[in-house]
């Protein structure tokens, strides 16, 4: 019901918006403005957005909890969609989520209301041998065959063949 409302609100305030600035500045300019911060707005997502994988390749290999890079993420990713959309109201919420505290706050608002009941990640201790067959790791033995020579390979000169 609430995605219905939703989907049903959205369009009749962003009409509504582009009725009143469109009527105080005019067509032009309106137009004008929200080509720029879509513009603005791809610029911004594309810095965050590599600013928040670099987040998230940090707390893989430092075996972090990859949830909250994940998340902003998943937020920069929700702000470009509402960037690139046209309208006024859907461009100061997706700006909105490009500011780190408002990521923040949603994390920590969303982290509060989600129960996660299990999350592993690698080796509980580092110092435990695995057990074979379990970990994935087949040992065997291997031998380098030589790929053979095409019948028309000829000697250059250069190399002893």
């Amino acid at each position: 019901m609430w995605l219905f409302l939703a989907f049903l609100a959205v369009p009749l305030i962003e009409i509504a918006l582009f009725i009143q600035v469109g009527g105080l500045i005019g067509l032009w300019p309106t137009l004008a403005i929200v080509v720029l911060t879509a513009i603005l707005g791809t610029w911004l997502v594309r810095t965050q957005g590599a600013m928040a994988i670099g987040e998230l390749r940090r707390s893989f290999s430092n075996l972090d909890d990859p949830t909250e890079p994940l998340a902003h993420g998943a937020m920069i990713l929700l702000a470009g969609a509402l960037l690139l959309t046209p309208g006024f109201f859907t461009d100061g919420a997706g700006f909105a989520l490009l500011m780190p505290q408002v990521r923040r706050a949603a994390f920590e608002y969303l982290k509060k209301r989600i129960h996660v009941q299990r999350f592993e990640m690698g080796q509980q201790d580092p110092m435990a041998r695995p057990t074979p067959g379990a970990s994935g790791v087949i040992d065997g033995d291997f031998h380098e065959v030589e790929p053979p020579k095409k019948p028309t390979h000829q000697s250059s000169g250069w190399t002893k063949h």
